[in-house]
């Protein structure tokens, strides 16, 4: 670890830390839906990413959802291939704490997942989320098709005019189309179903998405 450097300053590729070799390894079977963590996916699902702070409490938010079918959290947008948590708290591999979310879209739009998304963090705190500091929890969503970016980009606009409207300022939440997701450690997985008085730090951000 490399000790006072500024974990809201984002790392370059030359200077993250080395690749691991294997990925961390995972049951696979989510601990709440009893449904895989892993691909294949049913027919006809589709895959969203988003980063909004701690991974644990935005996890729970997706899996509660109706017509989810699974969830994970894992680490996205940097450079370290296979990271560990250990690695991403260092501000040196360039993830941010992201959670998979598979959806039937015949059951749930992307509308529904935004909401939740844009209303359970503040999108304007840029490289944090309250206390919890760093690039780690930086916002994002990670699209896998071009309908899901042009939809959330609209999504963005339309959200910051109703911050807009109640005095907030602008979004800094970075859309992009999702890279590799490696999967967090076992623990992690679920978090707040195993440890229901965990630390969790996701609510209602004051502004109503609709």
């Amino acid at each position: 670890m490399l000790f006072g450097r500024d974990k809201t300053t984002m790392v370059t590729g030359e200077g993250a830390l080395p690749d691991n070799p294997d990925a961390l390894e995972i049951s696979g079977v989510h601990a709440v839906l009893s449904t895989s963590m892993r691909p294949p996916w049913p027919d006809g699902h589709e895959v969203l990413y988003v980063a909004m702070g701690c991974f644990w409490g935005a996890e729970r938010l997706f899996w509660q959802t109706e017509g989810v079918h699974t969830t994970a959290v894992g680490y996205q947008g940097g450079f370290t291939l296979n990271p560990t948590y250990e690695q991403v708290c260092t501000a040196r591999t360039g993830h941010t704490e992201a959670v998979l979310a598979v959806f039937d879209p015949t059951r749930v739009g992307l509308d529904v997942l935004f909401k939740v998304f844009w209303e359970n963090h503040d999108p304007t705190q840029a490289m944090g989320q309250g206390n919890d500091i760093g690039t780690q929890y930086r916002s994002m969503i990670l699209t896998t098709t071009d309908e899901q970016q042009a939809a959330a980009e609209a999504s963005r606009g339309a959200y910051q005019k109703a911050l807009t409207d109640a005095g907030f300022g602008d979004i800094v939440t970075e859309i992009v189309p999702a890279g590799p997701f490696f999967y967090a450690e076992e623990y992690h997985q679920q978090y707040l179903h195993k440890n229901p008085y965990g630390y969790c730090n996701h609510g209602f951000c004051q502004v109503s998405y609709d």
